[in-house]
């Protein structure tokens, strides 16, 4: 496991449970509504990991995407579907996604294990 990763994963749950040991009902069904929107329905873990990752990708929250990213990994997500779901982020969203699909390959990368040879970029292009 990438360092980049742990420090992600246990900041998130940090910040998850101090946000959740709040007394607002408002917070606690918002998250619970994400939870259970992943769960296997009509549609898979993974299929819904992938449509995740690529509506993350549109609205460019990087956060989301590592999540997203680390969460296809579990679900099986193979690397020429990653760039598949990427491909489709990328046509729907737009040039202005190509410094997150940057970072995305970067994660990728870490999570398996490999170098990373991308150059985080400010602009978009």
């Amino acid at each position: 496991m990438s360092d980049k990763f742990a420090e992600f994963t246990a900041f998130r749950q940090r910040m998850n449970e101090r946000i959740l040991a709040e007394d607002n009902q408002v917070v606690r069904r918002f998250f619970a509504l994400d939870t259970q929107t992943y769960k296997p329905g009509a549609l898979d873990v993974k299929t819904k990991e992938m449509l995740g990752l690529v509506a993350s990708m549109v609205l460019r929250c990087d956060d989301c995407i590592s999540y997203h990213v680390a969460q296809c990994k579990e679900a099986g997500v193979q690397r020429d579907e990653f760039f598949e779901v990427f491909s489709v982020g990328l046509v729907v969203g737009g040039s202005i996604v190509i410094p997150h699909l940057r970072r995305a390959v970067d994660f990728l990368d870490k999570l398996e294990g490999g170098e990373s040879t991308t150059a985080e970029c400010a602009d978009h292009g």
